[in-house]
């Protein structure tokens, strides 16, 4: 109990209440960005097994990441860098293409495909779907109809629907052919332009194909580095969050540490009749929680051993903080203890009921059952009897 007034007793757990209500709030923050790192490492835990499968493997990682821990913005600034790099490479190849492309579209077999083709005015009704009578079906002729003055518009166009990449233009180019071979008969003059058009361009593309293909494993080689910088600097980041996560904690823990001693300070002491009844209690307690009794001694007595197979504790040693903090512990175990028995014999009691239920059940089944079959054997040997 405290010591002072009434009213100053109540200021002072009011000022106590507070500053423990502030450092639950702190924690619950804490706790959230604990979360958010927990849950990083665990996504992640395969891989770093994986990556640290010897201790000189693990110790150059953990120097490799010292590198990236401020350097978030420098690995944006590098992607930008590389994207940059890589969209110029792309322009080159995508010059270099457009001179085949300027070739095959100059040849003299080129002139049906330059402009898009007029469906109504040449009244090419079947251009985009025929009907199957005989199978009551429609189907689909020119999906994605393709021209070369498309595709020249669509290299130069300043908006989003430009081409990205080389290969998206060489697929628009074969394109064009195959719809033409695929509409027109093959002994049709269009059908053999479109063919032989198609391998004039084939022959060219295969020059500049192994430069698109080196270009591809640049691509790949420089995603997957930088995939790998990304990972280190979020795992650095997240190993410094970490760090930081511990000292906030260590300071908070100390806060109430500090607080409890003050609220120690402010109690009377426990008579020597509660300290008895302590000792007694605590013989009471379960293995789990009296290893909880040994924790909350060894706090204060970094001499005791938690782990020794004999522990001697002396109550009448232990501070008045300890005292009031093993009297709050192991009242709150006893009770849960003793609620936690009590419901277990509710169960047991509750099991034996049932079982003695169905056990007389049974054997009222069988009595009567006995006492059917008597009653018909005694009819049976009556109606043997000779009649008088």
């Amino acid at each position: 109990m405290l010591t002072d007034s009434g009213n100053e007793e109540t200021a002072i757990m009011d000022g106590f209440n507070h500053s423990v209500h502030q450092q639950y709030l702190k924690v619950d923050k804490l706790e959230k960005r604990v979360d958010e790192v927990e849950q990083f490492y665990l996504n992640n835990l395969n891989k770093e097994q994986a990556d640290a499968s010897s201790k000189s493997a693990s110790y150059a990682k953990e120097k490799e990441k010292e590198k990236y821990i401020p350097s978030m913005k420098k690995i944006n600034q590098e992607a930008s860098r590389r994207e940059a790099a890589a969209a110029k490479r792309m322009q080159d190849l995508m010059r270099q293409f457009g001179s085949i492309l300027r070739q095959i579209s100059q040849h003299k077999w080129a002139w049906p495909f330059m402009q898009p083709v007029d469906v109504e005015g040449l009244g090419l009704h079947d251009y985009f779907e025929a009907v199957l009578p005989f199978l009551l079906i429609v189907i689909w002729v020119i999906d994605r109809p393709m021209d070369f003055s498309t595709i020249k518009n669509q290299m130069e166009a300043e908006d989003g629907t430009r081409y990205k990449h080389v290969l998206e233009i060489c697929a628009d180019v074969r394109l064009i052919f195959t719809n033409a071979m695929k509409y027109n008969d093959e002994k049709s003059d269009v059908h053999d332009m479109a063919k032989k058009l198609l391998g004039k361009f084939e022959e060219k593309w295969l020059q500049l194909l192994p430069k698109v293909t080196e270009e591809e494993k640049i691509r790949k080689d420089e995603e997957e580095k930088a995939r790998h910088n990304l990972q280190l600097a979020q795992e650095a980041v997240h190993a410094k969050t970490a760090k930081d996560l511990i000292n906030e904690l260590c300071e908070v823990d100390m806060y109430l540490e500090e607080l409890r001693e003050i609220a120690a300070k402010s109690c009377r002491k426990i008579s020597i009749l509660e300290k008895r009844q302590l000792g007694v209690d605590i013989t009471k307690l379960n293995p789990e929680n009296l290893n909880k009794v040994l924790e909350i001694v060894a706090q204060h007595n970094p001499s005791i051993r938690i782990a020794a197979e004999e522990i001697d504790v002396d109550i009448n040693a232990q501070s008045d903080m300890t005292l009031w903090r093993l009297k709050v512990f192991v009242k709150d175990a006893l009770e849960a203890e003793s609620k936690k028995s009590s419901h277990g014999e509710e169960d047991h009691a509750d099991s034996s009921k049932k079982a003695s239920r169905n056990l007389t059940s049974s054997v009222t089944s069988k009595r009567k059952s006995l006492t059917r079959d008597a009653a018909a054997k005694m009819t049976k040997k009556r109606n043997k009897k000779p009649s008088s």
